[in-house]
């Protein structure tokens, strides 16, 4: 099969995914109603790949078809064609989004093997006799912006759950987390309609990561301030950070200081670098 036709067979197996449909995947009565259609579209447009087509646009292929768009027109091609692809991964990761999928994670708790992380030069630790008493701000576009110490956030409805953690890389690791859901959040701020995304802000070198609303209010995302157990450590993300199975690892700000409503994305420390936005799992 040529380089050609595998971007051919793609763009053809997403043809149905235009931005028109992209836009009923969006949580109203509308929606609702025209995604058995929407289903219906995907599945024809997956049914043009044969068994045939399916074995030869394997690794190999796709492999080839970049190096080759890279060296025969450019890196500028290459680019397009990462763009093109996340853009239609996107579109299909929104439309498998259930808030009715949930994780139950399987094996043992990671314990102290959970893997660490941060990108500053070292851990971060909140420095209250400098900064005075941590809180963690909910502004943007919110009828009621407001500041909650962590006792505060411990007085609302709390959330138990034994999760997965999907790194990028390929692993997983398990625990339990305590904490209150984003969703818990938006009800008691009061967010806005047009709230589209959530920027999750840190004190860890300015790291940042937005999120679609969708996921950030799927039940099973959280402000996390507690692990099996325990308060969070610093090096867990103390004294609060955000959690969620049905995303990528590098999509959970930790060393939390500020959730924001907006009407637009506005990337990430990982997203602005290539990483894909959406990160989900």
């Amino acid at each position: 099969m040529s380089q050609l036709r595998v971007v051919r067979l793609v763009e053809r197996a997403y043809t149905s995914l235009s931005v028109r449909d992209a836009e009923a995947i969006e949580a109203t009565p509308e929606s609702n109603a025209r995604k058995p259609m929407l289903r219906q579209e995907v599945s024809n447009a997956v049914s043009l790949f044969n068994r045939r087509d399916f074995l030869a646009v394997g690794a190999s292929s796709l492999t080839t078809a970049m190096l080759a768009a890279c060296g025969s027109h450019g890196p500028d091609e290459a680019e397009k064609l990462l763009r093109f692809a996340e853009r239609q991964n996107e579109v299909v990761e929104r439309w498998l989004l259930r808030h009715t999928t949930m994780d139950h994670a399987r094996g043992r708790n990671a314990g102290k093997a959970f893997p660490m992380y941060f990108i500053s030069k070292t851990v971060p630790v909140w420095d209250a006799s400098a900064r005075g008493p941590w809180t963690l701000e909910v502004s943007g576009l919110v009828d009621r912006p407001m500041r909650f110490s962590l006792e505060e956030l411990g007085k609302l409805p709390a959330r138990r759950q034994r999760v997965d953690h999907f790194c990028v890389e390929g692993w997983n690791a398990v625990a339990e987390w305590w904490g209150v859901r984003v969703s818990e959040l938006a009800r008691v701020v009061g967010a806005q309609a047009d709230a589209k995304y959530v920027d999750f802000r840190s004190f860890d070198s300015d790291f940042h990561e937005s999120w679609d609303l969708e996921s950030a209010t799927h039940p099973q995302t959280i402000i996390a301030y507690a692990k099996d157990g325990k308060f969070l450590p610093p090096a867990y993300g103390a004294p609060a950070r955000l959690h969620s199975p049905i995303k990528l690892g590098y999509k959970s700000t930790k060393y939390l200081t500020s959730v924001v409503f907006m009407a637009k994305r506005n990337g990430g420390y990982w997203s602005d670098q290539g990483y894909e936005w959406y990160g989900g799992t």
